[in-house]
């Protein structure tokens, strides 16, 4: 059999399977679906990784609420310390997925965030919700934005500020060096950068190892909280409803167990359409990451930027009206190929990637928008777009919609 034609068989096996979960029969396929016996899943329980951020949220709340039981299989949520950590867990199969650095994933695909393997997106848990935070000591030498930032930077000899982010090819990172280059500042020689995992960086910047961060929330609220830093930039004033975590794992993982991808894709979409269902049900999700074992924090400081309630540490209070998004009628959930494609044009610019890449092949092979399409059937009521490619306007007003990439990439004044 060729490749081609086993790829076209599992896509047309994975349709079906939700086909059937929906009570319906889609011509073509129903002989193959009779002839696999079940679309049941092959795994009962799946482990999915997570870091103590507010965006674990879908990933948890599948399993406190029993959206994954609804779906044939038991959740089993596995805290991890650092975004290095579960890249390493989910390479060595002690994760089943996880909820994941959309770079991070694009990262290991090309071999530049570790050993290559080829990964996939099942799909995005949320749009928005990320921070740039500066230091309380920036804030008292008159620095509360990028423009005053890149006067403090200039006037210091060249690396000797530092800033963190999350992992080398992280959202985070090209967040900040978005923010940075918009100011005509470049993060690979203006300024020092090193990598933080999430829990820990209030804590380094409190002891001053970086004067500013990017990092997901609740940890730049907890920042203003703990009066040591402040939020210079939401991520959303950067790329107004930028895609941030996925459900990510392995490509050899979804071949081998295509019903538990769905499964678990459909568990995920359907607690992620319940989040956002209402602010009633996005105070209960407070209430429970906020314990132990999830976050560990106190509920108040995730629940005001979870509801779209801003501070930002310097006295401006507001109504974010691209504030963290999970589902959105589907907007959030589908893994676009243009985002995917939009992070290898931030790998082209700054030099992670020295030749350009097929971006849009690459895109495809990564976001499996087949195993999404057929969770989204299996939950029903989920709109689904006729294209996967969409347009979006970022900061400075380059506007990005994955039709011409390379151009895109070239485009910047300052890259490496």
């Amino acid at each position: 059999m060729s490749k081609t034609h086993f790829t076209l068989s599992r896509r047309q096996f994975l349709a079906g399977s939700a086909a059937l979960g929906a009570g319906l029969i889609l011509p073509g396929i129903r002989q193959q679906v009779w002839a696999a016996g079940s679309d049941a899943p092959e795994l009962t329980t799946v482990k999915v990784g997570f870091i103590p951020l507010t965006d674990c949220a879908p990933v948890v709340m599948a399993a406190i609420k029993g959206f994954d039981k609804k779906y044939g299989i038991s959740i089993q949520p596995s805290k991890e310390a650092s975004w290095a950590a579960v890249r390493d867990k989910l390479l060595s199969g002690e994760l089943d997925a996880a909820h994941v650095l959309y770079g991070l994933i694009y990262g290991l695909q090309l071999g530049v965030a570790g050993p290559q393997r080829n990964m996939a997106s099942l799909m995005t848990l949320n749009n928005n919700g990320q921070g740039i935070s500066l230091s309380n000591q920036l804030k008292a030498a008159g620095v509360t934005n990028v423009e005053s930032l890149k006067k403090a930077i200039d006037a210091k000899p060249a690396g000797s500020m530092t800033f963190a982010h999350t992992f080398p090819t992280s959202t985070h990172a090209m967040w900040l060096y978005y923010w940075l280059a918009s100011a005509g500042v470049n993060p690979f020689t203006d300024v020092r950068t090193v990598v933080v995992p999430p829990p820990q960086m209030v804590m380094n910047m409190k002891i001053g190892n970086m004067v500013g961060c990017c990092v997901g929330e609740p940890w730049n609220q907890r920042a203003i909280s703990d009066n040591i830093g402040f939020t210079a930039a939401t991520s959303q004033s950067v790329w107004p409803d930028h895609p941030e975590k996925i459900l990510g794992t392995r490509q050899e993982w979804v071949e081998k167990h295509p019903n538990t991808a769905r499964a678990l894709t459909a568990a995920v979409l359907d607690a992620a359409r319940w989040i956002d269902a209402s602010d009633a049900n996005k105070r209960e999700t407070v209430q429970v990451i906020a314990q132990r074992p999830w976050i560990n924090t106190k509920p108040e400081i995730i629940e005001g930027r979870m509801l779209g309630k801003y501070e930002d540490g310097l006295g401006k209070t507001w109504q974010d009206a691209h504030a963290m998004r999970f589902f959105h009628d589907g907007e959030v959930s589908y893994p676009w190929d243009s985002d995917g494609m939009w992070f290898l044009t931030q790998f082209k610019r700054w030099g992670l990637i020295k030749t350009a890449p097929d971006y849009l092949a690459i895109a495809r092979q990564i976001n499996r928008v087949d195993v999404y399409k057929a969770a989204a059937t299996a939950v029903g009521g989920v709109s689904v777009p006729a294209s996967s490619l969409r347009k979006s306007t970022l900061m400075d007003g380059k506007v990005w919609d994955g039709t011409n990439p390379e151009a895109y990439a070239d485009s910047f004044a300052i890259k490496q």
